[in-house]
């Protein structure tokens, strides 16, 4: 009887790993916009065409890569946040296991350019269904711009399983809308089909705030501030009276947008005799 264990081809499994990192447009966006700012970047922007099927960008200002960490982001597991077991403890980026690109560059025609301030000149790949199928010196600024087009074109199956623009766009609002709530201090600028639907400068988070969820809520917030030898957390939380009966709960842990059931529901308990049973509160609450 011949043996029946065989390796899967690097193709397969890096399309199957795909699939766990980049279900949707969406989940590009988050990864991307993570990179961005580990990067180091003060200006951020996410440029959209057809709710991210045909062109997902995103255009940073941050350290950028060298020619050869340019190729190597690409691979699997390949990261500059581990060197070591203990590194796994100690990590405050926002990304760290390396297989973000590599499941994005598995699922989509990738073209990155990237640049670091000492260098002469910048790198431009391009990566299709894993392959590199260019790699060059290119004039770019500083920074790294990362283009992700026709996401899903080598798996129909895949493609066909993703909802309408509509729907699509707004898992990508969401996403936009809580990496930039998490990072007040960075300019984040999203353009969908030519238009430009966010600008949001720098400031502090209670203007991000007000930026994302509407001039009225500026009026209708309290500070929150609370440090303790375990936990520091602010914020706010929305004034009891509301008109509606639809609030707008953000939670973030070390800047990382988290659902929470226990933590909403300690939320819920202090509001209990101020606002209806069927209302819900506001909130914007940050743990570091």
């Amino acid at each position: 009887m011949p043996d029946k264990i065989v390796l899967l081809p690097d193709n397969i499994a890096n399309q199957i790993a795909a699939g766990e990192v980049i279900q949707r447009p969406a989940s590009a966006v988050k990864e991307l916009l993570e990179n961005a700012v580990d990067a180091g970047a003060t200006e951020i922007k996410l440029i959209i065409t057809d709710a991210g099927k045909t062109l997902l960008q995103v255009v940073d200002n941050g350290s950028g890569m060298s020619e050869t960490d340019a190729r190597m982001c690409f691979e699997r597991h390949a990261t500059s946040k581990i060197k070591s077991i203990e590194d796994l403890f100690h990590i405050k980026t926002m990304g760290f296991r390396g297989e973000a690109l590599a499941s994005i560059a598995a699922v989509a025609q990738v073209e990155l350019k990237s640049k670091r301030a000492e260098d002469d000149a910048g790198t431009l790949l391009e990566i299709e269904n894993s392959t590199v199928m260019r790699q060059e010196p290119v004039a770019v600024p500083n920074g790294t711009s990362i283009a992700m087009k026709n996401l899903f074109f080598n798996i129909p199956a895949r493609r066909n399983f993703l909802k309408s623009n509509a729907a699509e766009m707004r898992h990508i609002v969401d996403e936009f809308t809580r990496v930039a709530m998490s990072f007040p201090h960075i300019l984040f600028t999203l353009t969908s089909n030519g238009q430009q639907l966010f600008h949001l400068e720098k400031g502090t988070l209670k203007q991000r705030v007000v930026q994302l969820l509407g001039n009225h809520y500026n009026a209708k917030m309290v500070t929150v501030k609370d440090d303790t030898d375990y936990m520091n957390i602010y914020g706010f939380t929305g004034k009891p009276k509301r008109p509606k009966n639809t609030g707008r709960p953000v939670l973030f842990v070390n800047n990382r947008f988290i659902k929470s059931p226990y933590l909403n529901h300690a939320v819920m308990n202090a509001y209990q005799e101020m606002i209806p049973s069927d209302s819900f509160p506001m909130y914007v609450l940050l743990s570091k």
